[in-house]
């Protein structure tokens, strides 16, 4: 299957109604792809459907913790994309060996490109549940479907995402905040940028069986990321740079708690930053010439300032 050929394939999205699926299912829908959005929720995805035209988008409910359900949802797909992955849960029924058993039942149902979706920071011998379990779902989708591509995006942005966002909401609200980690390195990158590797990588024969790394073309730390997002909305800020110490126990006590700041986990991870290797294949290898934060920064902002669009980028509050 070349990229091309794309037009008329049925494309099945394993977790296709979040952040990442919105995206890559609009960069799908313009090549021609036939959409199959599996999720656990479905309804959620329902906005993807005016994207494409009649009868191009067809919704799923599948649970992939139980094997039983995948098959009916992946027969007939020509490529499958496996976008699940999680914090909490059962996170090796849902992206360590349960990934493997997706990548089976995508071989059974006779695909010929699979891409799986896992994260710059997968590590085996990793003591986070998280880091752990994605690396052991890459072992197993390869153990499952050899040939199939593993894409690792570093932390996406976008204008909709759950991260630039939450911090432009808090940034807009308080007049200073704290900053766990303030020094641990990001390389964020554009969601739309990802979907366009993804899309490419079902097309391409030398993406098989390999892995990249998909990250920004800059490297930026998270107490830069915050001033950059207070700048871009005109305002004045105190960021307090928080010491290991203090924000380990922070997390410690107060990380199991719902709308908790930061948990313990979070935090480990977050130290250990989100940073490309410099020996792995990237968004290059894909055809993708990665859009820094800063070409979009100053305008998804605008909603946050002082007076919203009415606003002047200069004006402190």
């Amino acid at each position: 299957m070349t990229t091309d050929t794309l037009s008329g394939k049925i494309v099945t999205i394993l977790g296709g109604s979040g952040f990442v699926g919105r995206h890559l299912a609009q960069e799908l829908l313009a090549r021609g792809a036939r959409l199959r959005i599996a999720s656990r929720h479905p309804k959620k995805a329902y906005a993807i459907k005016p994207l494409g035209n009649l009868g191009q988008v067809q919704f799923a409910g599948v649970d992939v913790t139980k094997a039983e359900t995948l098959a009916p949802v992946l027969a007939g797909s020509d490529a499958v994309i496996n976008l699940i992955g999680a914090f909490a849960g059962n996170l090796d029924a849902l992206q360590g060996n349960g990934a493997g058993e997706i990548a089976a039942a995508a071989k059974a149902a006779g695909a010929t490109a699979f891409v799986h979706v896992s994260a710059i920071g997968a590590d085996a011998g990793s003591a986070v549940a998280y880091a752990r379990t994605k690396a052991e779902g890459e072992t197993a989708v390869l153990a499952a479907f050899p040939s199939a591509t593993i894409v690792r995006p570093s932390l996406m942005f976008g204008s909709d995402d759950n991260f630039v966002n939450m911090f432009g909401e808090l940034i807009s609200r308080l007049p200073a905040l704290p900053v766990f980690a303030p020094q641990a390195r990001l390389q964020p990158v554009f969601v739309d940028d990802v979907a366009v590797a993804i899309a490419n990588a079902l097309g391409n024969v030398a993406a098989q069986g390999k892995t990249f790394e998909l990250a920004g073309p800059e490297i930026i730390t998270m107490l830069d990321l915050n001033q950059r997002i207070a700048k871009a909305q005109g305002r004045s800020r105190t960021f307090v740079e928080l010491p290991d110490a203090v924000s380990g126990l922070i997390a410690a006590t107060t990380g199991w708690l719902p709308g908790a700041p930061i948990s313990s986990d979070q935090l480990k991870l977050l130290q250990a930053g989100s940073v490309a290797s410099d020996s792995a294949a990237g968004l290059a290898e894909l055809g993708v010439t990665p859009r820094p934060l800063g070409l979009f920064l100053d305008r998804w902002m605008v909603r946050f300032r002082k007076h919203g669009r009415f606003g002047t980028k200069t004006a402190s509050a």
